[in-house]
């Protein structure tokens, strides 16, 4: 059964993939990389379920309940000293780490050459397999309608998404494999749908964003894609995009942003706001600015090779599954 290395164990989809890898029968050992120690018995983020730490000898892969034993070694893709120790003994390595909205020198020295330093201690230990969380944003701003594998160039537009193009091409150049999801949400998403809930807010009334259609996923099944191309029979190469089959009418995707608003302290919500509407009133607010361009035109990727490679279950699609984070969405930005 494959050791598997997973970077990011402690954010919004990594964690996730770890939780997710934690219950499957099929792995032998887990091995979380983080920059802290994390402490006995921590529960994966986003999931409240507890990742128990291994046992008994270091050969020990598995608990006595079936479940794989996981380890936590300390390190920083800033440090390739601790990437190889990482590395060590590891048959396949899943990449969610990176730094999102930070400064262009950290996120040069994470995305771009962290993974630059991770891929080649990987490739140096012996690691049969590479999967690698992006992200759709590489190819910048719609509009996107059906778009096929390899139809698109990479146009990034932000330095995020910039720095995580260039680390893109260190894994693929190792034969590995690189997920790029567009829109994510689920229990820990503290960006998509708080992000449109306080574009909203901006606004008087609701966001009448016409007919754009988006592709979605939920974490649930970006991590089971992920984990499906670490451990698939066929290893798979090269860029796909993850979501669910369905695109995201805009008007859907706002729907639950809307009716989390409602229940929010405020004046009662006025008219439907038109897109040239709320750029005029959003003139002086970036963020939301950032959000009614993207929402404003097409993100639609089309790929069904996941499906048909190693047979992902995307899950429920977004209208249904938005449904189960519901409650955590109302605490989260009750807090925030």
């Amino acid at each position: 059964m494959p050791r598997i290395l997973i970077t990011g164990s402690t954010g919004f989809i990594g964690g996730r993939v770890a939780a997710t890898a934690a219950a499957l029968p099929d792995v032998g050992h887990l091995r979380l990389l983080a920059r802290r120690p994390l402490p006995p018995a921590a529960p994966a983020p986003a999931t409240g379920a507890a990742l128990r730490p291994a046992g008994g000898s270091a050969g020990q892969e598995r608990n006595q309940d079936g479940r794989p034993d996981f380890e936590t070694v300390v390190g920083d893709l800033r440090d390739p000293a601790s990437l190889h120790r990482a590395c060590a003994g590891v048959d396949v390595l899943i990449h969610c780490a990176s730094a999102i909205g930070a400064d262009e020198e950290t996120a040069r020295s994470v995305n771009d050459e962290g993974t630059r330093a991770l891929v080649d201690a990987a490739v140096r230990a012996g690691v049969t397999r590479i999967v690698a969380l992006s992200t759709a944003s590489v190819h910048g701003r719609g509009p996107f309608r059906a778009a096929a594998p390899g139809t698109l160039p990479l146009a990034p537009g932000s330095t995020t998404s910039r720095t995580r193009a260039a680390g893109e091409r260190h894994v693929l150049a190792a034969g590995g494999a690189v997920l790029r999801p567009h829109l994510v949400y689920g229990v820990g998403d503290r960006q998509l749908v708080p992000g449109l809930v306080r574009l909203l807010a901006e606004l008087p009334g609701p966001l009448d964003a016409g007919a754009s259609l988006h592709s979605v996923t939920g974490v649930d099944g970006l991590a089971r894609a992920l984990l499906g191309a670490a451990l698939s029979e066929r290893a798979p190469a090269g860029a796909y995009y993850v979501a669910h089959p369905e695109p995201v009418p805009v008007a859907e995707l706002l729907a639950p942003c809307e009716a989390l608003l409602a229940g929010r302290a405020g004046p009662p919500r006025g008219p439907a706001v038109g897109i040239a509407e709320a750029r005029a009133l959003l003139a002086d607010v970036p963020f939301a600015l950032h959000h009614l361009a993207m929402l404003a035109t097409d993100h639609w990727f089309d790929d069904d090779r996941p499906r048909r490679e190693w047979a992902h279950d995307p899950g429920p699609n977004y209208t249904t599954g938005i449904a189960a984070p519901m409650n955590w969405y109302r605490e989260f930005l009750s807090e925030a």
